[in-house]
């Protein structure tokens, strides 16, 4: 199994299954649950995109104004490069800023989910294969 590549313009079309929509959505209300920003999820798989960006657009706007240091350490804690930012900001013209970060986040934390994800079943794999090199 090969790891899928997370672009920008392919998140929403990652976030296709249902087990992985809950997992990101969660890995997200956790980084931010972690500084007292709330981020909730109904469960609506088909709007988790869209539900998720507008929450975050919304917070992110929120700490912009009143704790700018308390999204720095969001956006520190979530592991958002400004290199990622600025390649984002350039494929999304039709983003502002602010929903570039919100989307960097959704990308982001997707990609946590998928590396583990990933990792989960390469070593269930390996291990599988290394029982039956030994029956």
């Amino acid at each position: 199994m090969d790891f899928p590549q997370v672009s920008n313009s392919n998140v929403e079309a990652l976030l296709n299954k249902a087990e992985i929509v809950r997992q990101t959505a969660e890995q997200i209300m956790k980084d931010f649950g972690m500084f007292g920003v709330e981020i909730s999820f109904s469960g609506d798989v088909h709007q988790a995109y869209g539900e998720l960006h507008h929450q975050l657009v919304d917070q992110i706007s929120r700490l912009i104004e009143t704790n700018y240091d308390l999204l720095l350490s969001v956006l520190y804690q979530v592991d958002i490069t400004e290199r990622e930012m600025a390649k984002a900001q350039a494929e999304l013209p039709q983003y502002t800023h602010i929903e570039v970060i919100a989307h960097q986040v959704i990308a982001r934390d997707l990609k946590k989910v998928l590396l583990r994800r990933y990792f989960k079943m390469k070593d269930a794999t390996d291990r599988f294969n290394d029982n039956e090199l030994m029956a």
